[in-house]
């Protein structure tokens, strides 16, 4: 089995969590390492729910903190081993987000005795459907080991501070027509030419922009998908147009979607998904931002800081790395990141 040296660097520590492949679903050997490391530190009190991972201090603090990171990527693009170059750790979930568990990791191996309770989450599956994700599946199966009054999720953030999240909604637009062989294609009814209307709507679509505690969520509705047509030689007689929608925290899932649907009020619209996002609650964050020193942005996707915030815990991403690196056969994570992301969480739970 891998072992992990929670002693060591935090460079070497993320080096060491990018060498072991852990793509949704294939999480076992990773999760098998961090618990096994997890169980030799006597300050900690560890639970494996499938394969995430939870170790929680109980030294009867005022106040509980969870500090929570995924351990799964996306499918590797070339991109392993690890390397460390020009001070960045490249390779294969080095941002999103093995640098921000590295960090959790020091952290739970070396601060034996904080200003909070701790509980750290080291979860499965965050990268795929929400009904395998880890954090999801703790939260009913062990909804007790989530209790918190604030909680950090490592997600790459640039080491700054993103509030709260957006909600994200999918939904089919379907158009009618009549089938007809092409050759006769007047005797039928081309829904494909139907839906002309429904993307120009969407083009002509202007976002809405809403403020909340002073920060900008930029709201978005996008065609993602355009599928019409069974054969080359029918005229198609149905075309669904999927739309991606990106809604502000303010907004509940039910309020996304009338919107949507006022949008397009003579079309049939099935919403497929709609998951919410979650406020900023930055006045129940004073003391941390104090500390972080950064000025708070909108996070301007989703994350599973929705999950704490639908169990009423107020929640932050702040984590090493470029987001807009995830996902990339390039990602890296910068050395500087890591240890000034280290270094503030330190001086906070000290």
């Amino acid at each position: 089995m891998t072992s992990l040296d929670l002693a060591a660097d935090v460079v070497d520590l993320t080096r060491a969590l990018v060498d072991v492949p852990s793509e949704s679903g294939r999480e076992g050997p990773l999760a098998d390492a961090v618990e096994a490391a997890l169980r030799d530190l006597p300050h900690l009190a560890v639970e494996r729910v499938g394969d995430s991972v939870v170790a929680r201090t109980g030294l009867g603090r005022e106040r509980r903190v969870v500090i929570a990171g995924h351990l799964d990527t996306v499918p590797a693009a070339g991109n392993l081993p690890s390397r460390l170059h020009e001070d960045r750790v490249h390779g294969l979930g080095a941002c999103d987000m093995k640098g921000g568990v590295a960090v959790a990791l020091r952290l739970a191996a070396t601060v034996t005795a904080p200003v909070h309770d701790l509980t750290y989450v080291f979860y499965a599956c965050e990268e795929v459907e929400g009904d395998r994700n880890g954090l999801h599946r703790i939260s009913v199966a062990r909804p007790d080991l989530l209790e918190a009054d604030l909680a950090v999720l490592m997600e790459p953030s640039d080491a700054g501070v993103e509030a709260g999240c957006q909600g994200v909604l999918s939904a089919d637009i379907v158009v009618r027509g009549a089938r007809a062989h092409t050759a006769r294609a007047w005797k039928g009814v081309n829904a494909a030419h139907l839906a002309a209307p429904v993307l120009q709507r969407l083009a002509d679509h202007t976002p809405e922009r809403i403020v909340i505690d002073g920060l900008e969520y930029r709201e978005g509705l996008s065609a993602v998908a355009v599928r019409a047509g069974v054969a080359g030689n029918v005229v198609p007689d149905e075309c669904v147009i999927t739309v991606n929608s990106r809604f502000a925290p303010s907004r509940s899932a039910e309020e996304a979607e009338a919107y949507v649907r006022d949008l397009f009020p003579e079309y049939e619209v099935l919403v497929t998904e709609v998951v919410p996002g979650a406020p900023p609650g930055l006045d129940r964050l004073g003391d941390l931002l104090a500390v972080l020193g950064a000025r708070p942005r909108p996070k301007l996707g989703w994350t599973d800081v929705a999950r704490f915030a639908a169990l009423g815990v107020p929640a932050l991403n702040y984590g090493p790395g470029d987001p807009s690196l995830a996902h990339t056969a390039g990602e890296y994570v910068p050395v500087e990141q890591l240890r000034a992301c280290e270094e503030r969480l330190r001086k906070w739970l000290l």
